[in-house]
C-alpha cells in the first residue's frame, strides 16, 4: 500500500504514478497536478476534491468513482479515460477533451461546460445537468450558485431556481428563463441578448450594465428592488412598459445599491 502521507508533492505523487503504482482510493484533497503527464494514471476511487488537474494528460487514466467535486478539469485531456461513477458536481470541464471517455453513471450536476469542451460522440451532455451552452436546465435548483462568467447561451431555463446566484458578466444569449427565479440575482454585466423572461421574478435583482437588447420580459413577477442602472439596449417602449410596474414595487430600493427600481429606470 502507498500513503500520500510520505507523497506530499505533486512531483512525489507524479513518481509515485510514472512507477506503476496505483493511488487507489487515495486522498489528493487540493492537489496541484496541472499541465502533468498522467497518461493511464489509475486513480481509481481516489479523492481529488478541488483537486488542479487543468492542462493534465489524463488520457486513458482510470478515474471511476473517483471525487472530483470542484474540481479543475480546465482544457484536460480525458481522452478515452474511464471516469465510470466519478462525481464531478461543480467541476470545471471547460475546453476539455473528453472524446472516447466513460461517462457511465458519471455524476456532472451542476458541473461547468463551453463551447471548446468535446464530449464522446453521442453522450446527451446537454441534459446531463451539466451547465453550459444550450443546457437543458429546466427547474434546475441552482440559487446562490456561482456562474460568474458562464457561458449559457441558448440554455433552457424554464422555472429554474436561480435566487442570489451570481451571474455576473455571464453569457446568457438567447437563453430561456421563462417563470424563472432571479430573485436577489447577480446579473451585473451580462448578455442577455434575446433572452426570454417572460413571467421570471427579478426582485432584487442586480442587472446594473446588462446588455437587454431584443430580450422579451412580458409579465413580470416582480422587479421590486431590482437595480437596472445603465443597462444596454432597453427599447423605450420596453422602458416605458417596465416603468408602469405597480408603485409598490417602483419605489423599492435595492438592497445594496439603495438606488429604487424607478430611479434606475430613469438614469
Amino acid at each position: 500500500m502507498i500513503s500520500t502521507e510520505t507523497h506530499k508533492t505533486p512531483q512525489e505523487v507524479l513518481a509515485v504514478l510514472k512507477a506503476g503504482v496505483a493511488l487507489i482510493q487515495k486522498d489528493l484533497y487540493q492537489f496541484n497536478l496541472s499541465g502533468l503527464e498522467l497518461q493511464r494514471a489509475n486513480l481509481h476511487q481516489a479523492t481529488l476534491i478541488r483537486g488542479n488537474l487543468s492542462k493534465a494528460d489524463l488520457s486513458a487514466a482510470d478515474l471511476s468513482s473517483a471525487d472530483l467535486r470542484a474540481a479543475d478539469l480546465c482544457q484536460a485531456i480525458l481522452k478515452d479515460a474511464n471516469l465510470e461513477g466519478a462525481c464531478l458536481y461543480r467541476a470545471d470541464l471547460s475546453g476539455a477533451d473528453l472524446r472516447g471517455a466513460n461517462l457511465t453513471a458519471t455524476k456532472l450536476l451542476g458541473a461547468r461546460y463551453d463551447s471548446q469542451t468535446l464530449f464522446p460522440e453521442g453522450f446527451n451532455y446537454k441534459s446531463s445537468g451539466a451547465i453550459g451552452p444550450n443546457a437543458y436546465l429546466n427547474g434546475a435548483q441552482l440559487n446562490t450558485a456561482n456562474l460568474r462568467h458562464a457561458d449559457l447561451q441558448g440554455a433552457s431555463m424554464l422555472g429554474a431556481y436561480l435566487g442570489g446566484a451570481d451571474l455576473t458578466q455571464a453569457n446568457l444569449q438567447g437563453a430561456r428563463l421563462t417563470q424563472a427565479d432571479l430573485r436577489k440575482a447577480w446579473l451585473t454585466g451580462v448578455s442577455l441578448r434575446n433572452a426570454r423572461l417572460n413571467g421570471a421574478n427579478l426582485a432584487g435583482a442586480d442587472l446594473r450594465a446588462a446588455d437587454l437588447t431584443g430580450v422579451e420580459f412580458e409579465q413580470l413577477e416582480s422587479i421590486a428592488g431590482a437595480d437596472f442602472t445603465h443597462v444596454q439596449g432597453l427599447s423605450d417602449e420596453m422602458r416605458s412598459r417596465l416603468l408602469s410596474q405597480p408603485a409598490q414595487e417602483l419605489d423599492t430600493p435595492h438592497a445594496l445599491t439603495r438606488r429604487t427600481t424607478r430611479a434606475s429606470l430613469e438614469v
